[in-house]
């Protein structure tokens, strides 16, 4: 006979075998259905991302984690991907308005209840998306990076789909993610304007290439950039222009190369090293007509060679008939002095062609409307002021001794470029192509020791 007690005991055993079998089950049940819908959009690979450079990339993320979920809140960020494909002619990626085709096509699809077709879909968008940020991300056509660190570089496909993923709002995600700069922004939005928002509108070609050029400015608040093409050096705090002034460039037959690097110091009472076209057809002439008082009126010293620890020679010692024919190149330096080149203080950067924003003492070269005047370096209006904005204090002299080096109290990004489209006020207007870049020329480096001496 079984008591009371055992029977109550035997019930909740049996109550709770049944709550744990049917509990565990329904739940199951559940995460399964939403494993199964994952695995389907993951596991069916759009046979369009083969068409796609990172096409496999993408579909491996897939394979591993759940993607930027492009079709939410009535697929509000798949639409603005759209609308970014259809400029993106303006920023170099030319099959944009074709891409958006495909999105507005991939949008009606995913509306399907089929998971493996919204996974399909789903995919072929983010493929679409890390393209246009690879374009946007390469490095600008012929600039020179003074230091491997600021050649831009694509973000993984990894980092790219999971920003997008975890971001609050993947339409405004887009949008920041595609903002470039300041500048880039600005005349790319404004050719967009001009074109109409009209896709099939052919862009000018030369707006594209100077967003191609504006593409690697550095991205900091504080920088200076030099305008080759209008001859101007502007100063730049918050993104917004602070400063400028007239500057000296390169001729057309020594240009001035497009660089991005980093000022880190001042140098005061500096040395010039004399061009060596100016040495072969200038200063060897001159002291073969006039002799050896040709070079100490102007304060020229002869060098060893182009190392740092470089000696003075006697000039007496050069065949400077040698000199004259191209059979022989010696180092000439000038002394720091009133017709000194360079001026009361320099600027130097690393770009490996021996370019220099300085000071000059040919004042008279800022009133002509062009100013494409010098051996390549960059001449300052005010190098003064210039040097007061770099270092945040006057610019003072430690001492008179040649060659004086002063740090900045920190680096400032220097971008010197070729923008021969500018934006104001929503409006575009084109300058002269001086250097015929535009119509398919190419800065030419030098590429020896003897390009210090620009």
């Amino acid at each position: 006979m079984i008591s009371n007690r055992m029977y109550r005991t035997a019930s909740l055993a049996i109550a709770a075998a049944v709550l744990t079998a049917s509990g565990p089950a329904i739940a199951k049940s559940k995460k399964e259905k939403e494993r199964e819908a994952a695995a389907a959009r993951a596991d069916v690979m759009n046979p369009r991302l083969a068409g796609f450079a990172q096409g496999t990339a993408v579909h491996a993320y897939y394979r591993r984690y759940r993607g930027p979920d492009w079709f939410k809140d009535d697929g509000a960020a798949a639409a603005r991907l759209a609308m970014i494909m259809r400029r993106a002619q303006l920023e170099g990626l030319s099959q944009g308005p074709s891409l958006a085709l495909e999105i507005e096509s991939a949008a009606l699809t995913a509306k399907s209840q089929d998971p493996a077709q919204r996974g399909a879909a789903e995919q072929l968008l983010s493929a679409i998306w890390v393209t246009y940020l690879e374009t946007i991300q390469r490095p600008s056509s012929d600039v020179i990076f003074g230091y491997p660190s600021m050649t831009p570089r694509p973000t993984p496909v990894e980092r790219v789909l999971s920003a997008a993923a975890a971001a609050p709002s993947l339409a405004q995600h887009l949008d920041a993610a595609a903002s470039v700069n300041l500048i880039y922004n600005q005349l790319r939005d404004s050719a967009w304007t001009q074109l109409g928002g009209t896709p099939a509108a052919i862009p000018d070609r030369r707006v594209v290439m100077n967003l191609d050029r504006l593409r690697s400015m550095p991205r900091t608040e504080r920088f200076a950039l030099v305008n080759i093409a209008n001859q101007t050096l502007t100063m730049y705090e918050n993104n917004q222009p602070v400063d400028s002034m007239k500057v000296v460039v390169g001729m057309q037959d020594l240009p001035t190369p497009m660089i991005s690097s980093v000022i880190y110091y001042a140098t005061f009472n500096p040395y010039w090293n004399v061009p060596e076209h100016l040495v072969r057809k200038t200063v060897a002439p001159n002291v073969l007509k006039t002799g050896m008082s040709y070079l100490t009126a102007r304060g020229y010293q002869v060098m060893t060679s182009w190392a740092a620890d470089a000696t003075a020679v006697a000039p007496t010692t050069v065949d400077w008939a040698a000199v004259a024919s191209g059979n022989l190149r010696v180092r000439v330096r000038q002394m720091p002095n009133a017709g000194n080149s360079m001026g009361k203080i320099k600027f130097s950067f690393e770009n490996g062609e021996g370019i220099f924003l300085h000071d000059t003492p040919t004042k008279e070269y800022f009133a002509k409307p062009l100013r494409t005047l010098s051996n390549g370096c960059v001449r300052l209006e005010d190098a003064r002021r210039f040097g007061k904005w770099l270092l945040k204090r006057e610019p003072v002299a430690p001492s008179a001794t040649p060659e004086q080096f002063v740090q900045l109290p920190v680096g400032v990004p220097v971008y010197i470029t070729y923008l021969t489209a500018t934006e104001s006020n929503g409006k575009i207007a084109f300058l002269n192509d001086i250097y015929g870049w535009d119509a398919g020329g190419k800065f030419k480096p030098l590429g020896s020791a003897a390009s210090a001496a620009r």
